[in-house]
């Protein structure tokens, strides 16, 4: 009887814990073939000519995936690293090292789902499945109180039946042994020069270091709860993402290098020491979900305008204030230094990018997409449902016309014209005898 091979294709579940694919390939299968491709569609330029994924980004991505290859070593297996086309690399393996399935996490956007379509057609013409795992939700699909197509479109519905109706899974087991085809070529690893890329500069400013990889991400869920989650925050901190008191989970888990399940067990298991801090990230853990649903629910409808009133308030000239919105020159302080600490670190935390989201479309009359396709380059945590469904909630495009704080942004830039943060990520210009002139 021949052995059976299973090839495990990553995405964005690039960890060993708490992932089923790789789990279930384990049980299944004599050998597992884990492989990642870097696909050239996602380092191609954007239609305002910059890089779909931007340098800070595809730096975490790297060290996420150097961190996958290493933790699958170290239970003695591999990670065959290519790039180029899926559609094209994974039939080309699956016939080099005889492979009897594909297994692969199913996304939700329809780029990532056009990718996928691709790859099953190719494999199906050599008579491969590709099977289709659900792995980056809170809540299984399976255990919703509702089937997909009559999933609410409000989130206080949706949150409300979910959380009385449903429960999330435990975790699944780690696996403590892979065993993998003799691999002749695993792959290196590239580097952003070979994806089109220049590498980022670290700026002193920024409060923590994201360094990519579920090694990485265990090691900032567990800071989180023995230090930012249990201690009160130090009013006298000079950044106020040190006064925010958000985990900063967000880029690993956008990657798939801890899942939501282990971020929710952990924090039930710590929640009485600050219930409101607990509650407050349970909560973006439910929008996540509900963002993914959305889209698996109406596609691209989701960001859709349903009329063309949207469209006819936005302003003639787009450039000139898109352009000063992102480099931080709008004459907002608390804008600009927003935007500034965005292009330094690719990080920014979720009030911020409500009020730069609001700012841009509400105060400056530019289309959301562009602010949209603006964050999806910068943002090291970036997720297409999370970024373009709440970009859409901003500009009021769907039905589900309700925004995660509901801020109105110029009252908040009035209330907060100068404060430590703006201090610290505004930069100030100086006149010839090297007096300081504000910015704004």
């Amino acid at each position: 009887m021949s052995e059976k091979t299973i090839l495990v294709w990553f995405r964005n579940d690039l960890r060993i814990r708490d992932n089923e694919i790789l789990l279930e390939a384990i049980r299944k299968a004599d050998k597992v073939l884990p492989v990642y491709c870097f696909d050239p569609f996602y380092f191609r330029k954007n239609p305002s000519g910059n890089p779909k994924t931007g340098n800070l980004r595809a730096h975490f991505l790297l060290e996420s995936v150097a961190d996958l290859r290493k933790n699958l070593r170290n239970i003695g297996g591999e990670l065959i690293i290519r790039v180029g086309n899926p559609a094209e690399i994974l039939p080309q393996l699956a016939e080099q090292y005889h492979i009897n399935e594909v297994y692969h996490h199913r996304e939700v956007a329809h780029e990532e789902t056009e990718i996928s379509a691709d790859v099953e057609a190719a494999l199906w013409k050599m008579k491969l499945n590709l099977k289709h795992f659900i792995g980056h939700t809170l809540y299984h699909k399976e255990d919703l109180p509702f089937p997909i197509k009559d999933i609410p479109d409000s989130f206080a519905v949706f949150k409300k039946k979910v959380e009385r109706d449903s429960n999330v899974r435990p975790c699944i087991g780690t696996p403590d042994h892979i065993t993998t085809p003799e691999i002749s070529d695993p792959g290196e690893l590239p580097t952003l020069k070979e994806l089109g890329l220049d590498e980022p500069a670290d700026d002193p400013r920024s409060e923590i270091h994201f360094a990519g990889g579920e090694t990485a991400a265990l090691n900032r869920l567990e800071h989180f709860f023995l230090t930012t989650f249990q201690i009160s925050a130090n009013k006298n901190a000079r950044n106020s993402s040190a006064n925010d008191h958000s985990s900063k989970l967000s880029p690993w888990i956008a990657l798939g290098c801890i899942s939501l399940r282990e971020v929710y067990w952990e924090v039930t298991k710590h929640q009485q020491a600050n219930m409101q801090q607990a509650n407050a990230l349970l909560l973006d853990l439910l929008w996540r979900d509900y963002f993914r649903f959305m889209f698996k629910k109406h596609g691209q409808k989701f960001i859709a305008a349903k009329d063309s009133s949207t469209e006819s308030e936005i302003t003639e000239d787009q450039d000139g204030p898109f352009e000063s919105w992102k480099n931080g020159e709008t004459g907002a302080p608390l804008i600009d230094a927003i935007m500034h600490e965005l292009n330094a670190t690719g990080y920014i935390n979720n009030y911020n990018r409500q009020i730069t989201a609001g700012f841009l479309v509400n105060d400056l009359s530019v289309y959301w997409t562009k602010g949209a396709a603006y964050f999806e380059e910068k943002l090291i945590d970036y997720s297409p449902a999370s970024n373009w469904g709440n970009w859409a909630f901003i500009a009021g495009v769907n039905d589900a016309r309700e925004s995660r704080y509901n801020i109105a942004a110029k009252p908040a830039i009035e209330l907060e014209t100068k404060n430590d943060f703006i201090d610290t990520w505004l930069p100030v210009l100086k006149d010839d005898s090297h007096h300081a002139i504000p910015t704004a």
